[in-house]
């Protein structure tokens, strides 16, 4: 009998020990999953690029061929982007400095245009995948023209300001969330300009266009 209350004297302290054993367990919750959130290309941002162009130049001497335009440029650019969220809407303005020129004699005149700068404000819309942005872009340009003739002992120079278009397309990479790198092209036509009318009577009418493909790099705000 004696043995028997002792057995259950004992299984009850067992039972008891186990209950507030079970207690002392501590839940671990499943660790939640955390993501880094996605790049954003919204802010102002500023840079610098260099590249090379090709192009024509057309003048209005009878008979006479369009001239070969090449050389390189460099220049700085500043924008804003604002991402909406599957695509990027944005406006941009560049000014470069430039060595594109041609000098050919055609017919005993010598000619010889050198586009000495040239810059656009344009718009952008980008289609972003995380920090790679492919996009287009296109709007108003301008650029400085510097044009030379000679024929024997006579010589004409004259520069002028021209204006009309570009459209174009690149792609972006944000090498970290403040520096991001680019390759670009633009078309660009600055359209014609009459040059040395009070030298030549008529003037000679000179219309320019030409293509760059440059790298950048941009720091963003």
């Amino acid at each position: 009998m004696i043995r028997t209350i002792s057995a259950i004297s004992v299984a009850a302290i067992a039972s008891t020990i186990g209950v507030q054993a079970a207690d002392l367990v501590v839940f671990q919750p499943e660790p939640i999953a955390t993501y880094a959130p996605s790049f954003s290309w919204t802010g102002f941002y500023a840079g610098a690029n260099v590249g090379y162009g090709w192009g024509n130049v057309s003048v209005s001497v009878p008979g006479a061929p369009d001239y070969a335009l090449r050389g390189f440029g460099g220049g700085i650019h500043a924008g804003y982007n604002y991402d909406v969220g599957g695509f990027v809407l944005g406006a941009e303005a560049d000014f470069s400095l430039s060595d594109m020129n041609y000098t050919e004699v055609f017919g005993g005149l010598t000619s010889s245009l050198r586009v000495e700068n040239f810059g656009s404000i344009r718009a952008r819309v980008g289609l972003p995948v995380d920090r790679f942005m492919p996009y287009v872009t296109g709007g108003f340009a301008y650029g400085t023209g510097s044009f030379n003739a000679s024929m024997g002992a006579l010589s004409w120079s004259e520069r002028q300001t021209h204006t009309g278009w570009t459209i174009g397309a690149g792609a972006e990479y944000a090498a970290t969330d403040n520096v991001i790198l680019r390759a670009e092209y633009l078309y660009t036509d600055l359209g014609s300009r009459n040059y040395l009318s009070a030298g030549i009577p008529g003037g000679i009418d000179t219309k320019v266009n030409f293509g760059t493909l440059r790298a950048g790099v941009s720091f963003k705000f």
